[in-house]
């Protein structure tokens, strides 16, 4: 059975693919703030399967829904003065980041601060929506994903990811009971399709151990940057990196505890020198062949994210739906089981048109 009815796959045949699903990457993020209610109401309107949230803890423990937890660049933290020593710089995951971090606010401070568009003048149409929404809770987007299931009479799933994991349990803030805890408060949660993701590895094992294989609920490896290395492995000295893990052996590997396989699109067709696409991998093939399913990152609708085979002569910051929806197909053709993109409403049509 395909990604949508989330059965158990086999590992000695690769995955049947009758119907890919189309996940809002943070929403509709395209078109309103990222990992607001607004978003993933967009998403789910314009044909969305599954909206994904990303989760960080705050200073009180609750699992909040930002793609960082770093939010200078997604809230307008910086217009509170009350706020403005809070402004730190610290090592996430090896990279040295100066802003303000949710691990420092309590659940209810960041509860008066509001979104802000990401990208900035990329997306106005986004941008016109500043400081309309709150930050949301885990919580809260399970609760929001079952009323928008009663109200449309379809399953709407929920891609969470669990981000930075070694870090936040090396603050003493870990993620991973904390979201099993919620998940287990849901009613929802029990049936609906969930797909749990991380760039790391020892928390989907640990994961896997608790959750063992049910049929509504599905473990995604994510795959960074080729010579990346996933965090938990670079903090205990291993020299394992992305580009190792999509090695045949390594997948097999990677099979005995997740079920899917999320890299960034251009590992799975490279761009040439001239920015077009190159000749496929054959880390789809591979993938399947080890009982993993497939599903890439992000596909985007705007020209500066497009390959050059798709980009329209309207600049680089205009939204191109055709030149997405083209891309997308591209990629579809290598037999993909579902896909990420900022505009559900484009991926909706390269996967039904």
């Amino acid at each position: 059975m395909a990604l949508g009815g989330l059965a158990v796959v086999s590992k000695a045949a690769s995955p049947a693919r009758d119907k890919v699903m189309v996940i809002g990457h943070r929403g509709a993020s395209a078109l309103r703030p990222e990992h607001t209610l607004a978003s993933y109401a967009k998403a789910i309107a314009d044909g969305a399967d599954m909206i994904e949230p990303d989760l960080v803890a705050t200073k009180d423990g609750a699992l909040v829904v930002r793609h960082e937890n770093e939010i200078g660049g997604t809230t307008d933290v910086a217009g509170h003065p009350a706020f403005a020593g809070r402004k730190r710089t610290k090592r996430i995951d090896g990279t040295e980041l100066t802003g303000w971090f949710t691990e420092d606010f309590t659940l209810a401070e960041l509860k008066t601060l509001r979104a802000t568009e990401r990208l900035g003048a990329v997306r106005p149409e986004s941008r016109g929506y500043d400081g309309a929404f709150q930050i949301v809770t885990f919580d809260e987007v399970l609760d929001f994903a079952a009323a928008e299931s009663a109200a449309r009479g379809r399953a709407i799933g929920v891609v969470p990811e669990l981000k930075h994991s070694t870090y936040f349990a090396g603050i003493g803030l870990p993620l991973e009971d904390r979201f099993l805890k919620v998940l287990g408060a849901h009613r929802y949660a029990a049936t609906a399709p969930i797909l749990i993701q991380s760039f790391e590895v020892a928390n989907l094992r640990y994961l896997r151990g608790v959750i063992g294989r049910r049929p509504n609920i599905r473990l995604v490896q994510l795959i960074e940057r080729e010579d990346g290395r996933p965090a938990d492995s670079a903090a205990k000295g291993d020299a394992m990196t992305y580009g190792d893990m999509l090695q045949p052996g390594r997948l097999s590997s990677i099979a005995a505890y997740a079920d899917i396989l999320s890299p960034g699109t251009r590992s799975l067709i490279p761009l040439r020198a001239d920015g077009r696409l190159g000749a496929p991998t054959r880390v789809v093939e591979d993938a399947h062949a080890a009982g993993l399913q497939v599903c890439p990152y992000t596909f985007r609708p705007e020209n500066r994210f497009l390959a050059a085979d798709f980009r329209s002569d309207a600049g680089e910051n205009a939204r191109n739906p055709a030149g997405s929806i083209a891309e997308m197909r591209r990629y579809l053709a290598l037999g993909l089981d579902a896909l990420f993109t900022d505009d559900p409403a484009l991926g909706r049509a390269a996967v039904d048109g």
